[in-house]
């Protein structure tokens, strides 16, 4: 092992970590995650989705996923509040005719009472009371969240003793958070897929993107770590861990 070569490759994948939107593509054929999720978000989606819809996503991102679903645009709204994707989606979304909105506090969305027959969240954040206000009776909210325990053996391998930031997110937690707000329950599923790195590098990148579940991380303080990550990586072939996600549709009852 050349620690200083070694180095200076996760440095270089450390000053290189930057998106917009959710576009993971840096790390083609150097890792792979959700080949196992025994759902699949967007067929989900599409089993409640019907044409004449309005639709809302929140924490859009840069869209990406949203333009996936083909929905019709003139029936399609969404939101996001981090800048760079603010922008990206200002110049995606806009010109397609979208109802596309900055929106930074999802307890105050910019939308009237009873707008929406659909609202989808992917990974993002959400209020209870504030999706139960913009939803038609009748009307459902479907997201896939990412959960409390999510690829904690990486964390705990580049920041050993780190606490759970997130430690309500679990699928029965959430599901009573619904149930206190009005919503009746459709669907709460739960799994544990896997994720797998295949160079260190490419965690390097990762981690530095997912900064709050891995919050400190770099190259310099964790090198010890990183070393060690680089030791199972040749003795394995993979540095391999599991993720946590949730699966949560909620239905606004016709009568409240």
């Amino acid at each position: 092992m050349n620690i200083e070569y070694l180095k200076k490759q996760w440095e270089a994948e450390e000053r290189i970590a930057h998106i917009k939107g959710w576009d993971f593509s840096h790390l083609q054929g150097r890792y792979e995650e959700g080949q196992d999720l025994p759902w699949n978000y967007a067929a989900e989606i599409r089993k409640y989705l019907r044409p004449d819809h309005r639709l809302l996503d929140i924490d859009t991102g840069g869209g990406e996923f949203l333009l996936s679903l083909k929905h019709p645009y003139k029936k399609t709204s969404a939101i996001e509040g981090y800048p760079p994707n603010v922008d990206l989606c200002r110049s995606v979304l806009l010109p397609l005719g979208i109802d596309f909105r900055e929106a930074q506090d999802v307890s105050r969305l910019p939308f009237d009472d009873n707008s929406f027959d659909r609202v989808i969240n992917r990974h993002g954040d959400f209020d209870t009371d504030e999706l139960f206000r913009i939803l038609k009776p009748g009307g459902l909210f479907i997201t896939q969240q990412v959960g409390a325990e999510n690829e904690r053996a990486l964390v705990d391998l580049l920041l050993p003793g780190l606490a759970l930031p997130y430690p309500e997110q679990y699928v029965e937690k959430a599901a009573k958070r619904f149930m206190d707000s009005g919503f009746k329950i459709l669907e709460a599923r739960e799994a544990f897929p896997k994720i797998r790195f295949y160079d260190v590098g490419a965690l390097v990148w990762f981690a530095r993107i997912i900064e709050w579940e891995f919050p400190g991380f770099s190259v310099d303080a964790c090198l010890d770590q990183l070393c060690k990550a680089q030791r199972i990586v040749e003795e394995n072939g993979m540095i391999e861990a599991v993720t946590h996600r949730y699966l949560l549709v909620a239905l606004k009852p016709d009568v409240c």
